[in-house]
């Protein structure tokens, strides 16, 4: 498990995804490509997955990687989905972010290299103290058959 006090670096390896920009434009409407293209944020208590609670796998919503388990959500009370650990540790790839003038850990898809949020380390009473706090814009959803 990579926590957000291990060195985030920049990508540095290719990602199995690479696409041009005009094809993720294309792809994905405009509200998917602010977030998962441009770093955008949506709303606080806006997101469709928010309240989810079903049994099932979230994955990229760009390219459709699996990133988290439904098992690892909890209620942070952030405002957006929140889990407390990755799929498996390559699954996710930690970069730093100044971009707001403090030091935070930016969450990407290692498979696209897509924003999805950002990871705190204050996720009280959580098996990791994580919290990956994710755009739910960012996310796909498949639940489990019954």
């Amino acid at each position: 498990m990579t926590t957000p006090t291990d060195k985030p670096q920049a990508a540095e390896k290719p990602h199995s995804v690479e696409k041009s920009d005009a094809e993720w434009r294309a792809e994905l409407d405009p509200e998917r490509y602010a977030v998962l293209r441009e770093a955008a944020t949506e709303r606080a208590w806006t997101g469709e997955l928010l309240d989810e609670s079903r049994s099932g796998l979230y994955t990229c919503g760009a390219c459709n990687a699996e990133l988290f388990k439904s098992g690892t959500k909890f209620d942070s009370g952030c405002g957006w989905p929140s889990f407390y650990d990755s799929v498996n540790p390559d699954a996710v790839e930690l970069i730093e972010d100044t971009s707001l003038g403090v030091v935070r850990t930016e969450v990407r898809c290692a498979a696209c290299g897509s924003h999805l949020g950002h990871v705190f380390d204050d996720g009280f009473g959580t098996p990791t103290g994580l919290r990956y706090c994710m755009n739910s814009l960012a996310l796909g959803f498949a639940p489990e058959a019954p």
